[in-house]
């Protein structure tokens, strides 16, 4: 398999040294930066330079473009101009409304893989940094239902979960669980270097315990990048923290108060919470495969992924067996659960397609 690679950093680095291994893949890339370039094909990220942006993704089948959020409309644009008719484009941006909006070909898959470390960099690129991790999905409804099927299945390849969701429930979902915290450890670690401040027993203050450790791992993350995610999703973020404030508001009424009651009440809410959303993320479960007829219509394969989505229900896998003469094709889903293997049955059943279990 032929796959390119614009942005060779952790990210795209690290995608070529997975691809290579685990696909035997050829991988080209392409940087702004000749040392980039230079460095990527020495630690064996990359199998070729390209001389271009368009010499590197002449001939693939695949691209995954690991740029900047902020720049991000503007190269896959690029790419998809200078990509094959059939090559799958995607990116892995920390936000995925801005690109998705701006990008009206049916060759495109917007990504964002939950993986990387606090080290930046080629240099640091890993085989193994997907192995496990959820990699999402926003496909528009126009993505074709063959790319889109090579896109997910070589993911896969590479050791990550593929899930499904639609770019705007991506972003909201992100500024809770990731862009959130990352202003908080910023908000923490500033108002403890305020308080010791000038203070003559500083020195001897416990002032970086584990906990305090843990909660501001991420401070001042790499403002070349975060810059752009803090203000490509803004709207979403300062929803949350309005939200955060309140509760914050919340727990400050209840203390001046005095309130045990209240209190206590907050905390084992807050263990009750934490317990439900960790044994959310491990439920699995038998894999169910399911079978689909569906007309030969563009779109109709990531409409069927973004509909389950949205009812909670991930893909594990999947496959497309055309029709002779392509007028039709059955769509074979791989799900794990019973309970949401019934709910994607019923659901597709629903939306008037054949659905069978095999």
């Amino acid at each position: 398999m032929r796959i390119a690679i614009v942005g060779v950093g952790l990210i795209g680095g690290s995608i070529g040294l997975a691809a290579r291994e685990r696909l035997g893949a050829t991988v080209a890339g392409w940087s702004r930066s000749a040392t980039t370039l230079e460095r990527a094909v020495a630690l064996g990220a990359l199998d070729r330079a390209g001389d271009s942006l368009a010499d590197a993704v002449g001939d693939a089948e695949a691209v995954f473009v690991c740029a900047p959020v902020g720049v991000l409309p503007q190269v896959v644009a690029d790419v998809l101009a200078a990509a094959p008719e059939d090559c799958v484009v995607t990116d892995a941006g920390s936000t995925k409304r801005s690109v998705v909006e701006a990008v009206d070909d049916p060759r495109f898959v917007g990504g964002h893989p939950l993986a990387g470390a606090e080290t930046a960099g080629v240099e640091h690129a890993r085989v193994d940094l997907f192995q496990d991790a959820t990699w999402y999905l926003t496909p528009t409804r126009g993505a074709t239902g063959v790319l889109f099927e090579r896109l997910h299945r070589l993911i896969r390849d590479l050791g990550a979960r593929p899930a499904t969701i639609d770019a705007a429930t991506h972003d909201t979902m992100l500024a809770a669980v990731s862009h959130l915290p990352h202003v908080f450890a910023n908000v923490l670690v500033a108002q403890a270097a305020a308080a010791f401040a000038g203070d003559d027993d500083a020195e001897r203050l416990p002032a970086t315990g584990p906990s305090f450790r843990d909660a501001t791992r991420v401070a001042g993350a790499n403002s070349a990048i975060w810059t752009d995610i803090y203000l490509a999703n803004r709207d979403a973020l300062i929803e949350r923290m309005d939200d955060a404030i309140a509760r914050l508001g919340a727990v400050r009424e209840a203390l001046a108060a005095a309130d045990a009651t209240a209190v206590t009440g907050w905390n084992d809410g807050a263990a009750d919470d934490r317990r439900r959303l960790l044994e959310a993320q491990l439920a699995a479960g038998p894999l169910h495969e399911l079978r689909v007829s569906v007309p030969n219509e563009p779109g109709v394969v990531a409409t069927l992924a973004l509909e389950l989505a949205r009812a909670g229900v991930n893909i594990t896998d999947m496959a497309l067996y055309p029709a002779p003469d392509h007028s039709e094709g059955v769509v074979a889903l791989w799900i794990a659960g019973d309970e949401p293997a019934q709910r994607a049955l019923a659901l597709v059943g629903e939306r008037g397609f054949p659905v069978a279990r095999a």
